[in-house]
């Protein structure tokens, strides 16, 4: 057997961030972007002990990538089988399903899109350093071979928790500010897990499975996916690291395309602040086609972690969201199956609940209220639920009603609080 060295040598510089994603965040024509580095390391030549430069200007091949991360080592042997062909296929499928859903406008459907999307972005999460880190931390193996094999088992590990989020695509065109990324992009923002928590430590990131933890992946420049859970929506009250209903990783999940909100468009404030989350849950390295957006702290008043947005920075629009949502499914055979909004099957516990739903329905009236109140008449985002071809405005007497019910509401608590 013949081996081809420059074959092998190819697959050995990984990037955990591929280039044609990097490209993404780069202006039309621009070579290389800025890449800041947040923990630029600390030498000693010659008896003279100095901190390396922070900020580079580079391009795409140079930036996110190490040699040999994804290279096994068996003895003397090396095998990048896993660069070549695992992530090599991963990638094929995730370039264009992000096009897709960069450019997505209802009424639009493609199952090979969203199937391809879901897995790119939990092998995503799982193949950074930050993510490796962490799949060596709960398998403890302390053996790089064995994690990479437990990565491919454990590909679909986010699928079905981000398939029965409400998914919504957030516009940044209107900014100046664009988006920015991290050697992390799939990026976990719980307003209770604050970046110097147990929960954010060292490889740590929120778990997605708590009600409040919401994920975001940045599509392009102007474009960014925000996933949020249901149960977060309809009662935004309760606490932040409670369990969503049904938090079992491993099962089947529904997915609605006409429900995927948008017409978001950000103010570049908000843009800023969906970057300083980027930049704090970066592991070591962030990246962005302008210098001025890899430090959005400095033009925030404040980055509070809780209060970003007022709390509800990445909330999409809840005037656009129902009670119910059970779906029923038929086969060609005569078979069926049917799944409640938080992927119950009707023998499993939690496929009916009366409390939890009365519960929801109570907390998701008001916070529609208090949110039209924030918010205005104008809503941060729509579905394709009714037809709607564009952005949508309460008529005034609705909006109206609203505030009405907003000003009950607070009056309520008041009372309460004598």
């Amino acid at each position: 057997m013949v081996i081809d060295m420059a074959e092998v040598t190819k697959y050995k510089h990984n990037h955990y961030v591929p280039e044609w994603y990097q490209k993404r965040f780069m202006a039309p024509g621009q070579k290389a972007y800025h890449y800041l580095n947040l923990k630029p390391e600390v030498v000693t030549n010659n008896g003279h002990r100095y901190t390396r430069r922070d900020l580079e200007l580079w391009g795409p091949r140079r930036c996110f990538a190490e040699d040999d991360l994804y290279t096994t080592k068996w003895g003397t042997s090396e095998n990048t089988d896993i660069e070549q062909f695992f992530f090599g296929a991963i990638d094929r499928k995730g370039k264009p399903a992000v096009e897709f859903f960069d450019g997505f406008q209802h009424p639009s459907a493609d199952e090979a899109a969203f199937l391809d999307l879901v897995r790119y972005m939990s092998v995503q999460k799982l193949r950074t350093p930050k993510g490796l880190g962490w799949l060596g931390q709960i398998s403890r193996s302390n053996d790089r071979n064995l994690d990479l094999i437990f990565l491919q088992d454990l590909q679909d590990l986010f699928c079905a928790i981000w398939t029965e989020r409400v998914w919504q695509i957030a516009d940044a065109t209107q900014s100046s500010v664009k988006f920015i990324i991290s050697d992390h992009p799939v990026t976990v923002y719980n307003r209770a897990c604050f970046p110097q928590s147990a929960f954010c430590k060292g490889f740590n990131d929120p778990d997605i499975r708590f009600v409040a933890s919401q994920t975001y992946f940045p599509l392009s420049l102007d474009k960014v996916l925000i996933l949020t859970n249901l149960s977060w929506i309809r009662n935004p009250y309760q606490k932040e690291t409670a369990l969503r209903p049904n938090d079992n990783f491993f099962r089947a999940a529904i997915f609605n395309y006409t429900d995927i909100q948008i017409f978001r468009s950000l103010s570049e404030i908000e843009v800023l602040q969906i970057n300083s989350i980027t930049k704090r849950r970066a592991f070591r390295y962030v990246a962005g086609a302008e210098k001025d957006w890899l430090y959005p702290e400095r033009y925030l008043r404040s980055d509070h972690w809780r209060h970003l947005g007022k709390g509800y920075l990445l909330m999409p629009e809840p005037r656009g969201i129902y009670m119910g949502g059970e779906a029923y499914i038929g086969y060609k055979d005569g078979s069926s199956a049917a799944f409640s909004e938080y992927g119950h099957r009707p023998w499993q516990d939690g496929y009916k609940d009366e409390q939890r739903t009365r519960m929801e329905a109570r907390s998701l009236e008001r916070f529609k209220a208090e949110f039209a109140q924030m918010q205005g008449p104008a809503w941060r985002g729509s579905s394709h639920k009714f037809g709607r071809s564009g952005p949508y405005i309460d008529p005034a007497q609705f909006h109206q009603h609203d505030l009405t019910e907003a000003k009950a509401y607070r009056a309520a608590d008041r009372k309460r609080r004598r």
